[in-house]
């Protein structure tokens, strides 16, 4: 069964950056993958890959990890300063993190219009014939 949680960002900006990592990998070693409102600092993503680094073992085989900024290279820049100051206003609000386990997410494309996330099966159902 794959299984998606969605963290709003008010449920982590309270917290300390490495509690952030923390929580949002606990979650990722669960098989779940994360929809996280907004993104994490640069510092932070880098230290969430650091920190999957360190924990790798026979059952936590890493994360894949993307980011969707709402700022796109084509906007002109009258629409970037107003992306950016409310950016700066709401904290990092703006956006959509996916973080997965591994073992569920194979990969994660990206383009302009869409994203696309492609899991491994990760359990078989099998459904037997009812005899009549």
């Amino acid at each position: 069964m794959l299984t998606l949680e969605f963290i709003p960002y008010r449920e982590i900006e309270h917290l300390s950056s490495i509690g952030r990592i923390k929580k949002l990998l606990s979650i990722a070693k669960q098989n779940k993958i994360v929809l996280l409102e907004g993104r994490l600092k640069r510092e932070e993503e880098t230290e969430l890959i650091k920190t999957t680094m360190e924990e790798i073992d026979e059952e936590f085989t890493g994360i894949e990890l993307a980011v969707i900024n709402p700022i796109n290279e084509t906007d002109d820049l009258l629409k970037k300063i107003k992306t950016n100051l409310v950016n700066m206003l709401a904290g990092q609000r703006l956006g959509l993190t996916i973080i997965g386990p591994a073992s569920v997410v194979t990969e994660i494309k990206k383009d302009p219009s869409k994203i696309q996330l492609l899991t491994k099966e990760v359990n078989k159902l099998k459904f037997k014939k009812k005899k009549k």
